[in-house]
């Protein structure tokens, strides 16, 4: 259904209530939304009549006209305005962050105003980023065309942020998409709950000429941001169309504003000619591509044949589901969705959820005129992390400590089932990083620094994602990652954000390269891998999206790859500033389908002139879409698009959760035992047990969980550390918690047993850079207090990679490498008490001080790390 075509649209609203409550605490964070949500008229001042209808919320506004407005900040003039309130939750709670809103126009202006309460305007503290910080935005499409799903001539974002208050409107700074071209004027004035904002633009200017005639329909919009200290992460928007917070790309999710004449009583809005939609041929039901017992080839073929270039380009399309709305993916015939780290569903994180949401987006694929199905990608690194209730498995680097391909392929099969339950047929996984300087944010993703470790337990994982039959039920496409010389990339040398590393150069010859980083492919392709994944990273001085050789001639010719390709998170972008050319050299280079993953408009458009220009050949996107098509019938979405409802109960089972305990114990490296402290007797009259990450599920999983960057506390379900040794010392054995370290009044004469858990915070990709590998200061004053009341101190040390600790060790009686173990912290315990033998060994060099990084491993002496690579004591 079109919005334009039908006038206004019911839409089933999903209401999601984030409120900041005034407390006056700078620290204080507004709740995050990025969805349309509840909004209601206002009555007149004065009991007055309104000068125009109410309107209809999230879907169209009336604005009076004629009406006199002046921009000085004082609101009486819109006395008779309908105004309207959001988040309606707002009213409900003193001070919440809200906006009051109302248009109206003269002879020569449309004007906006907008009444904001915000007890903590963050404003002008990031720079030139202060689009990312408090403001108001208003939105005008004035085109002829309500249908643009793109920013053309007469469509303007206009961002207002509240540090232009005070200022001449002649110095006041604006942001926003074209926002220059709606040539607005605009006062803001700080008020006693937050700031008002009046604008007032032309009805007619370069870009639109807009007729003020009763019933004139224009594309309207208004969103509110509100920010913390550190990020903005409130965003109340009017449409309800705009469920994905995607107004700045798309001005198809756009509400209406109708002009209203003043002493009306009733209009009727003149939409515009919608535009004249190409018609498609009928596909017939019996096309051979759909006839699941012809082979792949010629099924590819017919549908190839029936494809136009805009079919195909959708088909090398990946978006993040937050950018696009399922009408988008039919209309397009997009060919991939993803959910990047955090990418649940609005609302309630559930396996159900999900399988809601990308069944939602597949139904969507599935009517569009070909009726090819979407393949839909989740970074499922450690278990389908980013679901709440999944079990999540230890992170690679445990697993490699573990070193045990069976279990890496019962993970990889528990993970595809998982993934199944909700209808995700793609994983980003397995990394087959081989990381050589720990101080890399990645280097928990990598199972070790040694490449013939990394092959064996990459292969053994992607057999059980993939099975012997990735056209199987009960099978997802693993995705190999990074292609190529990720983990060697040199500190310093990132151009990312602040990133030091990660997304840096690889600074090595061919040979070096051939001989550390390439090893995993040929394997993992010989394994029956069909999609790999491009590195961020540079090598001989180009980013590895425009590689044709090491793609090309490497990864295609020599080891005779024939699936898809996939570029990493806008890693086409990087290539260079240009976009088109960044575009032609990536597709070129062998770039099948385009993590877009924002502005999939850009890119569409983008290639079409690329390849009407010849820049971008017809055989190279015949190649590319053949590639994308091969591996969507081999994994047998035509037939099965869906998610498996009947595997919902398996889902974070009893019995998956046993195969993570299992690899979390397998994972445990000791490396310090003196006196033979460990296994601990769970008949001790007391245990002493201190640090955060002794009892948090967050801290124990590390990034990549339910958020990209993971977070700290309940994130999900699971047992921690804390809750395994509770269940496994005795009765009669009282465990003392203080996540501070801090035990008070204790026994005299009774020996004082403690074990202390302290660690590094979550963390993913460069934001984990890090240049000292220290621990935390809030966990070295846990291990001060513990050492100075202990006399025999087990240390558990949860990270990502080896710490510089040389200079505390020997104040520790045990200690346990415990990496990031996921949800079940039981399998600690198990190891801890003895119900489980120490069996883990290093996968990494542990350094002795961070001076001797990275190392030199050919020259390297096994005296010179505080452990070397292999490590391990049994505890026997």
């Amino acid at each position: 259904m079109n919005f334009w075509e039908h006038g206004r649209l019911a839409i089933c609203m999903i209401t999601i209530l984030f409120l900041l409550i005034a407390c006056g605490g700078e620290d204080q964070d507004p709740a995050p939304t990025e969805t349309a949500v509840p909004a209601t008229n206002t009555e007149a001042a004065d009991g007055e009549t309104l000068l125009a209808l109410p309107s209809l919320p999230g879907e169209v506004y009336y604005a009076p006209f004629p009406v006199e407005i002046n921009l000085d900040g004082d609101l009486t003039d819109w006395n008779n305005v309908p105004r309207v309130f959001m988040p309606e939750s707002a009213a409900e709670v003193q001070g919440a962050t809200s906006i009051t809103f109302a248009a109206a126009a003269d002879e020569e202006l449309l004007y906006f105003m907008a009444d904001v309460t915000d007890p903590n305007i963050i404003s002008g503290e990031h720079g030139t980023n202060y689009w990312n910080e408090d403001s108001v935005e208003f939105y005008i499409n004035a085109s002829d065309n309500l249908n643009l799903t793109e920013y053309a001539e007469g469509v303007a974002q206009i961002n207002i942020p509240p540090f232009n208050a005070g200022r001449p409107i002649e110095e006041v700074v604006l942001g926003g998409i074209q926002g220059e071209t709606a040539e607005a004027q605009v006062q803001v004035v700080l008020s006693e709950k937050g700031y008002i904002v009046e604008t007032a633009v032309p009805l007619t200017n370069s870009v639109w000429d807009i007729q003020l005639q009763h019933g004139n329909v224009i594309g309207f919009q208004a969103h509110l941001n509100g920010a913390s200290t550190t990020d903005r992460n409130l965003k109340v928007i009017w449409s309800l169309l705009d469920t994905a917070d995607t107004s700045y790309l798309d001005p198809s999710v756009f509400g209406q504003l109708v002009f209203f004449e003043v002493g009306q009583t009733d209009v009727v809005a003149q939409l515009p000619e919608p535009a004249v939609l190409p018609t498609r041929i009928p596909v017939p039901a019996d096309a051979p591509y759909k006839n699941p017992e012809l082979p792949i080839d010629a099924r590819v073929e017919d549908l190839l044949a029936r494809m136009s270039l805009e079919d195909k380009i959708g088909q090398m399309t990946l978006i993040e589901k937050n950018s696009i709305q399922p009408s988008k993916v039919t209309e397009l015939g997009i060919g991939g969705i993803l959910s990047g780290g955090g990418g649940y569903p609005e609302g309630i994180n559930s396996p159900e959820s999900w399988a809601d949401m990308v069944d939602g987006f597949q139904a969507a694929a599935l009517d569009s005129h070909l009726g090819i199905p979407i393949i839909y990608g989740v970074d499922a690194v450690h278990g389908h992390s980013n679901v709440e209730g999944t079990v999540i498995f230890p992170h690679n680097i445990g697993l490699g400590a573990a070193n045990n391909p069976e279990l890496m392929t019962e993970i990889g099969r528990i993970t595809a089932l998982e993934m199944i339950a909700t209808g995700i047929y793609w994983n980003y996984a397995p990394a087959v990083s081989v990381p050589q300087d720990i101080r890399w944010g990645r280097t928990y993703e990598g199972y070790s620094e040694n490449p013939e470790l990394v092959t064996s337990l990459a292969v053994a994982y992607l057999q059980g994602l993939q099975e012997d039959d990735l056209s199987a039920p009960d099978t997802v496409l693993a995705t190999p990652k990074h292609f190529v010389g990720d983990g060697g990339a040199v500190w310093g040398t990132s151009t990312t954000d602040t990133y030091n590393i990660d997304q840096g150069v690889t600074d090595v010859d061919e040979e070096v390269l051939r001989t550390i980083h390439l090893p995993p492919y040929p394997a993992v392709i010989e394994a029956g891998a069909s999609n790999i994944m491009i590195s961020y990273s540079s090598w001989g001085g180009m980013k590895m999206h425009a590689q044709q050789y090491l793609i090309g001639d490497v990864l295609r010719g020599e080891l005779g790859f024939d699936g898809f390709i996939v570029s990493d998170w806008a890693g086409v972008d990087q290539i260079t500033d240009d976009y088109y050319e960044a575009v032609v050299i990536a597709i070129n280079a062998g770039v099948d389908m385009n993590m877009v993953p924002y502005d999939y408009n850009r890119f569409i458009k983008t290639m079409e002139e690329a390849v009407e220009a010849g820049d971008i050949s017809m055989e190279r996107i015949d190649e590319a879409v053949g590639n994308i098509l091969t591996v969507k019938f081999e994994l047998g979405l035509f037939e099965n698009p869906y998610s498996d409802a009947t595997l919902l109960a398996e889902v974070g089972s009893e019995a998956h959760r046993a195969v993570a305990r299992e690899a979390v114990a397998q994972s445990q490296v000791l490396l310090k035992n003196e006196g033979g402290l460990l296994p601990l007797s769970a008949d001790l009259p007391t245990l002493y047990v201190g640090g955060q990450a002794a009892n948090d599920i967050g801290i124990q999983s590390g990034g990549w969980t339910i958020e990209w960057q993971g977070k700290e506390g309940a994130s999900t379900i699971g047992t921690t550390i804390l809750q395994g040794i509770e269940a496994t010392v005795s009765a009669d054995t009282a465990v003392i918690y203080d996540e501070f370290g801090r035990f008070d009044d204790l026994p005299v004469g009774e020996e004082i047993v403690c074990v202390g858990v302290v660690g590094e915070r979550p963390y993913a990709e460069g934001r984990g850079d890090s240049a000292d590998l220290r621990l935390p200061v809030g966990d070295l004053r846990v291990l001060n207090r513990m050492e100075e009341t202990c006399d025999q101190l087990v240390i558990i040390l949860i990270s990502g990679r080896p710490l510089i600790i040389a200079d505390h060790i020997d104040s520790w009686d045990a200690l346990v490498a415990a990496w990031l173990p996921g949800t079940e912290g039981q399998g600690v315990a198990d190891v801890l008490f003895g119900e489980r033998p120490f069996s883990g060994t290093l996968p990494y060099t542990w350094p002795l001080t961070i001076e001797q990084l990275p190392f030199d491993f050919a020259n390297l002496d096994e005296n010179e790390p505080l452990f070397p690579f292999g490590y391990g004591l049994t505890g026997e």
